[in-house]
């Protein structure tokens, strides 16, 4: 069987060295059902599978980074109750190391409950997602630096949106590349987009007075965001940087489960982003389609880790 990186990447982004990344934003513990329809009122059903595992944008883009072959470091709050050990232990697995800003915190974390309609691939999703933190970032400004200087890319989800602010700022500072993960315009993105290079925005994400793909591409050109994309599902991604723009395919697939599929697109985009010190727009455009490569093999299984271990 090919070593992971060889089934899925080919040739790793950094010659002799394997990329760090630093992911900051939610960390949820994920219960996804597969079953033959979303249940109406009162409607009780038995599911045909299920998976049980730890999710969130972040947290699944920095399980795509590790697999694909790169040091991913989850920057995130999750507490010490016994439903956030067994994230921990998920995440241990999987070789993704936990920077716990809510250590001490004994209330459970955030639960998604995820329903994937067997037919389509469709999901439905119930969470509280971050609304029961007010991360800030570390309040020791060696442990900020460590954290940034550490890394050769950050990526945000915009969860947990102060913390997110503080880091992206700090590692734009140390010279770091930023990447954000739009997938809906959140109380504060504007002060995220300040201190942004890359941002990869769902079909959701919508800044004010914005209603199209070339809107949102022009809003964050105009903020400051130096590459840009809009993603559609199958749709080709939409793309704009210094002087460039065009479309990137989104290779067809046997779509089982849509869930998390773009925060896998991400972690793969900040994989192969990690290879290039400057960007242009044949480098940018690459990353893109590499990622959606990834992506779309994981919309291939159910659940958000059997694509891990597909050949």
């Amino acid at each position: 069987m090919p070593r992971p990186e060889e089934a899925l990447v080919g040739t790793g982004p950094v010659v002799g060295r394997r990329p760090a990344g630093l992911f900051v934003g939610l960390c949820t513990l994920d219960v996804i059902q597969l079953v033959d329809h979303v249940p109406g009122p009162d409607e009780k059903l038995t599911a045909r599978d299920q998976v049980v595992a730890a999710g969130g944008p972040a947290t699944g883009a920095a399980v795509a980074f590790g697999r694909l072959g790169g040091l991913p470091r989850l920057l995130t709050g999750l507490g010490s109750h016994p439903l956030a050990l067994g994230v921990r232990a998920d995440l241990d697995a999987l070789g993704v190391r936990v920077a716990d800003l809510a250590a001490g915190l004994v209330e459970p974390p955030a639960v998604s409950s995820v329903l994937v309609t067997a037919s389509t691939g469709e999901r439905a999703v119930a969470s509280t997602n971050a609304t029961g933190h007010r991360l800030r970032a570390p309040a020791d400004p060696e442990r900020l630096v460590e954290l940034v200087e550490s890394c050769d890319i950050a990526e945000f989800d915009g969860h947990h949106m102060e913390l997110a602010v503080d880091v992206a700022h700090a590692a734009r500072s140390a010279g770091r590349r930023t990447v954000l993960d739009a997938g809906s315009w959140k109380d504060g993105t504007e002060r995220l987009l300040a201190s942004t290079d890359v941002a990869v925005c769902s079909a959701d994400f919508h800044p004010p007075g914005t209603a199209t793909p070339a809107e949102t591409l022009e809003f964050l050109r105009d903020h400051g965001v130096t590459w840009a994309a809009v993603t559609g599902g199958r749709a080709p991604i939409v793309w704009a940087g210094p002087g460039a723009g065009g479309l990137v395919g989104v290779p067809e697939t046997r779509v089982v489960d849509t869930l998390g599929a773009g925060d896998v697109l991400h972690g793969a985009l900040a994989y192969h982003l990690s290879a290039h010190d400057r960007l242009g727009g044949p480098a940018f455009a690459d990353a893109l389609a590499r990622a959606a490569a990834v992506a779309s093999r994981a919309c291939a299984s159910f659940g958000t880790r059997a694509w891990l271990t597909a050949g």
